[in-house]
């Protein structure tokens, strides 16, 4: 069981660390907003980085926006940083959980886990890196479980909506949980407004760096040693690279992010531990008319073209709008554009009714689900990340026994995150 008590050497619930980022600001005002919901209606908290001015300025603006000026003396202000071990040390030894914004994460990641597990912190990131969270497994997972340490990886947008819908579409399923996810479709909707729809460019460095080392990701997987996870009745059908789906009425495209990777974790967790039979599933994402994908054909042979060189690199993290065509600023978004935004993503699942036989057909049942919510990276994102770490502390016995790293699913399976989500604006349903 997960210790989350504070105490008197360890007097933070939560450390927010990289607060003074463009996404970390976020996770403060909604850390803020939500503290009442921390365990027995109070939760203490502080804000963590390399510069005590920039933090400062972070606490009043959440102050300022929330209408709290109680947060200016009520939150107090470490001084950290990912090239100073120490720092770090003395951060997660006041800490019950850290929740980590530094990012990319295959750079500063990792000195943020180390510490916190050595030094007795959960750790709970919104990584969408396969190769930095596979990366901490491999590396991580048996220290933190003899610690005594939780390090749960994705818990924003990238990919708690994906991880947390196929167990809820698995859980809704009337029937044997033998069922597969046939598509996921992701669509990623924008309200039309004056600005259009960004995103801050740290994404999009995560995902140059993410494509230039691809082949180090697969070395990484091969070192796990996993044996192929078993299927029960037909196999999944993995579709083409580009198709028209009557579901959702957009072309569409294999998701390229970390849910596939994340989602599997899960599911090999919940197969060997809880010998639960795995849930095969697909990731697609929509991109809309033909117009888009003509747009998308000519940016992502651009694309691919110049991660594969350090040149190339350089310049497309130099001048992300121009290669993403605005969708990626330095800026980031505006909050009219976040007000504006919102996300959905739709699971088409197939399974066998009680009493059918899986090796005598095709599945007889199907079920339609939704996971929709706010904008994705800046709204929703801080929403799952802090409903995560409140799940932590006041449902510390339904977590795995031992620590480890984990994945939000595997994490969260037993838990009732997805009814917190549901009301902090996520919508969990069946149609």
């Amino acid at each position: 069981m997960a210790r989350v008590e504070t105490s008197s050497s360890r007097p933070y619930h939560l450390v927010i660390f990289g607060a003074s980022g463009f996404t970390g600001q976020f996770v403060v005002e909604e850390v803020a907003r939500t503290a009442s919901e921390g365990p027995k209606g109070t939760l203490k908290w502080a804000v963590a980085g390399r510069s005590k001015q920039k933090l400062e300025k972070v606490v009043e603006q959440a102050a300022g926006v929330l209408s709290k000026p109680e947060l200016r003396t009520e939150v107090d202000i470490i001084v950290a940083d990912v090239e100073e071990p120490d720092s770090l040390a003395a951060m997660c030894k006041q800490a019950v959980i850290v929740l980590n914004c530094v990012g990319p994460y295959r750079f500063f990641g990792e000195a943020v886990v180390k510490a916190c597990v050595e030094n007795g912190a959960h750790h709970i990131d919104i990584s969408g890196e396969p190769q930095f969270l596979e990366g901490m497994q491999l590396n991580y997972n048996s220290q933190a479980a003899d610690k005594g340490v939780y390090v749960i990886g994705s818990c924003g947008f990238d990919s708690i909506p994906a991880d947390m819908g196929v167990l809820y579409t698995r859980d809704q399923f009337k029937g044997k949980h033998i069922m597969k996810c046939k598509q996921s479709l992701y669509t990623h909707s924008n309200s039309k407004n004056e600005q259009g729809a960004s995103i801050h460019d740290g994404t999009w460095q995560s995902a140059i760096y993410g494509l230039a080392d691809k082949q180090k990701l697969q070395s990484l997987r091969r070192k796990f040693n996993h044996k192929p996870l078993p299927t029960v009745g037909s196999k999944l059908k993995r579709r083409g690279a580009l198709f028209f789906s009557n579901e959702i009425q957009q072309y569409t495209l294999p998701f390229m992010g970390t849910d596939p990777s994340v989602v599997k974790r899960t599911q090999r967790f919940l197969a060997e531990e809880q010998h639960a039979t795995p849930v095969q599933y697909g990731a697609y994402a929509g991109i809309g008319g033909i117009g888009n994908v003509f747009k998308l054909m000519f940016a992502g042979m651009i694309f691919w073209f110049l991660v594969k060189f350090s040149f190339g690199r350089n310049l497309l993290i130099k001048h992300p709008e121009f290669f993403s065509f605005g969708f990626f600023t330095k800026a980031g978004p505006s909050r009219k554009q976040m007000e504006d935004s919102a996300f959905q993503f739709a699971f088409y699942g197939e399974g066998y009714t009680d009493g059918a036989d899986p090796s005598q057909g095709k599945p007889n049942g199907k079920i339609r689900t939704l996971v929709r919510g706010p904008e994705a990276g800046y709204v929703a994102t801080p929403i799952a990340m802090v409903q995560a770490a409140l799940t932590m502390l006041n449902e510390s016995t339904a977590l795995p026994k031992k620590g480890g790293v984990y994945t939000p699913g595997a994490a969260f399976v037993n838990t009732t995150l997805v009814n917190r989500l549901n009301k902090h604006g996520f919508q969990f349903s069946v149609i």
